[in-house]
């Protein structure tokens, strides 16, 4: 270790030792040394510790070979071990030489007076069958004394020395499991992204976000382009009007109401691409698809469709709750947008993301909003709480996402909108919080890769279960003990999914996580922009990443499942969110006031402007007049008295010779 480097967390090994030495360090020997036994015991603690290590890192704790544990002949309570060889988690050898009978109900009897204090009599009187877990333990006694010549040393050892360490072994039975040493790369994920629920729901709400994300560039630049109409919009809009023609009528059931709302998000889509044109650019469009002759009656049909919608109920039709917002906001947009007529220009922006297939009302919005900070909240959260992140700067980057502010859920209005002060500020975060989630997402399944050294709490080797009924042994289960493998017991689990997890990493764990980019829009004429898929179906689950976490998380044949990760969960109080909402909504506030004085320092430099223009066009000799009037000093003005006004009479007086009436 050099000057540069700090050790921390060392650990608990075995024994309660240190499971990393500080260093391996070794004698040296030369002519001349005078050896002492600090010198030869030095060499054994190396030899040893070396041994131990390369036992408990590449071999694991179980049984190498043998120790086959079976029947006794002549029963009794008696089980018989086979020789064999077995290692413990401090890496020391276990070796049975010759074949032994081991006495369980003695060991039961052990087990109780360890347990309780006292001896409460023969076991073999419980009622109904015992299981016991049949261990093997190392031991160490140090053995041959020998009289130690005298030395100098001031104060001498009196008597005899233990000359030998003898190696040796005792069997014991015990009602707890044994500690399983397996590395199971899901527990390992799951120590970093939490509670698998939640993290599923998350996975699922940057998805939604993910669906909305060109749109929302779109809609933030381009709320004035018209979007291209081609003839795959032709299509949708043929096929979609033809299915809702035929869908009969009445309140539809769960399954068709799912088909009836894709075919109006569908068919809303096309008209409101066909609305972003002016009246030159939809009549050139209805030469090019017929089809299109039948807008008026289309709008007709929508709104029937949806006046269908409202009377079903939507957590019958939407168990999902996320779709079943979407939803919501499929009817609720078409109706404001297109069954009324062609959206007006405050409404661009909603207008463009439901032609993207992606509408948003007022409620959905303020729901994106919450949704942002949900995520946000658990990624700082998990970073917290995670083992280790190697993407070092993605706590800095989820730090500084601007997020909109919180809005308590409003009821539904058509007539809310998209502020442009917000449309950038949604755009954007929707854009860094998706891009932060993955990151992490990605480096959390790319640690998995990496098994971790355990520290050594129970020495004790499992050998088998042993059942007993009265005083006789009657089941002996071998099958569940640990077996020491190539490369360690612990990694037992973790080789069948070695290799694709290694492939997958190759292109997935070395690279950083691809940025967004916002669609780029032509300078001039309609914009080319996909309709959104599957807005409403099962969100399928593609890509490397995700089909890593599947291997992680997936148990396998024969396969333990990861460990879930038990944590307390904090609940933000009502009265916090409460304010958090009043906050948001002052915020809000604060924004319309912000929006209404730059309206108003506008209006004051037209005044300027116009002040300036009547300037320049008075006579020149009331120019003059004016100049002396600014320039009069304000005092000078005040002094002045007030000019002497004359009594009027009822008499009007005649105007004098020379002067004009």
């Amino acid at each position: 270790m050099t000057a540069s480097t700090t050790r921390t967390d060392c650990g608990c090994g075995c024994g309660g030792a240190s499971a990393w030495p500080s260093a391996f360090v070794r004698p040296r020997f030369f002519a001349g040394q005078l050896l002492t036994e600090d010198d030869l015991e030095l060499l054994v603690g190396y030899v040893t510790g070396k041994h131990r290590l390369y036992n408990r890192m590449l071999s694991g704790p179980g049984v190498v070979c043998g120790l086959e544990v079976g029947c006794d002949p002549c029963g009794d309570g008696n089980v018989v071990v086979q020789p064999g060889h077995a290692l413990d988690c401090c890496g020391n050898d276990i070796v049975l030489s010759c074949k032994e009978k081991v006495d369980v109900q003695a060991l039961v009897r052990e087990l109780r007076v360890s347990s309780l204090g006292v001896d409460c009599g023969e076991p073999c009187e419980d009622d109904g069958p015992r299981r016991y877990g049949l261990f093997v333990r190392y031991e160490e006694s140090p053995v041959d004394p020998v009289a130690p010549y005298s030395t100098e040393e001031p104060c001498p050892t009196p008597g005899c020395v233990p000359s030998r360490i003898r190696e040796s072994l005792r069997f014991l039975v015990k009602r707890d499991e044994t500690d399983d040493h397996r590395y199971n790369p899901g527990s390992r994920l799951l120590a970093s992204i939490g509670d698998e629920r939640r993290f599923a729901h998350l996975q699922r709400v940057g998805q939604r976000l993910g669906f909305y994300l060109d749109a929302l560039f779109f809609a933030w630049h381009g709320s004035g382009r018209t979007i291209r109409f081609d003839a795959t919009d032709a299509g949708r809009f043929e096929r979609s009007l033809t299915w809702l023609r035929e869908s009969g009528e009445g309140t539809p059931a769960a399954s068709v109401a799912v088909q009836m709302t894709e075919h109006v998000r569908a068919l809303a889509s096309a008209i409101a691409r066909y609305d972003t044109h002016d009246r030159d650019g939809q009549q050139q469009l209805e030469r090019e698809h017929t089809v299109l002759s039948q807008v008026a009656e289309a709008r007709q049909v929508l709104g029937v469709a949806c006046t269908r919608l409202e009377k079903t109920d939507p957590e019958q039709v939407w168990p999902n709750e996320l779709r079943r917002e979407l939803a919501a906001a499929v009817v609720a947009e078409t109706k404001a947008r297109v069954v009324r007529g062609p959206a007006d220009a405050e409404s661009a922006r909603e207008a463009r993301l439901l032609a993207h297939g992606t509408p948003m009302d007022n409620v959905l919005q303020v729901r994106f909003r919450s949704d942002l900070g949900e995520l946000r909240e658990w990624l700082l959260g998990r970073m917290e709480r995670s083992p280790g992140v190697a993407d070092c700067s993605l706590r800095g980057a989820v730090r500084s996402i601007n997020l909109p502010p919180l809005l308590p859920r409003p009821d539904p209005d058509p007539e809310q909108r998209i502020a442009d002060s917000d449309a950038g500020v949604l755009a954007e975060a929707v854009r860094d919080v998706i891009l932060a989630q993955r990151r992490f997402v990605t480096d959390a399944a790319c640690s998995t890769l990496n098994p971790p050294c355990t520290d050594c709490t129970d020495t004790d080797v499992l050998l088998a279960h042993v059942e007993l009924d009265g005083c006789d042994v009657v089941r002996v289960c071998s099958a569940t003990r640990e077996q020491v493998l190539p490369g360690g017991s612990m990694y037992g689990e973790w080789l069948p999914k070695l290799f694709p997890l290694r492939e997958l990493a190759g292109r997935l764990c070395c690279e950083p996580v691809p940025g967004y980019t916002p669609p780029q829009l032509p300078s001039t004429g309609p914009v080319r922009r996909p309709y959104v898929e599957g807005l409403l179906e099962e969100w399928p689950r593609t890509g490397d990443l995700e089909n890593m976490l599947g291997l992680l998380l997936t148990p396998g044949q024969g396969e333990t499942p990861p460990k879930a990760l038990h944590e307390q969960l904090y609940r933000v109080p009502t009265e916090v969110t409460d304010s958090l909402h009043e906050l948001g909504m002052l915020r809000s506030q604060v924004g319309a006031l912000t929006a209404t004085v730059e309206a108003l320092r506008g209006q004051l430099d037209t005044a300027r402007e116009q002040v300036s223009q009547v300037r320049e066009e008075l006579p020149e000799r009331l120019g003059s007049r004016l100049e002396e009037l600014e320039s009069t000093p304000r005092g000078e003005a005040e002094a002045k008295p007030p000019a002497r006004r004359t009594r009027s009479t009822g008499r009007t007086q005649k105007p004098r010779s020379g002067e004009s009436s």
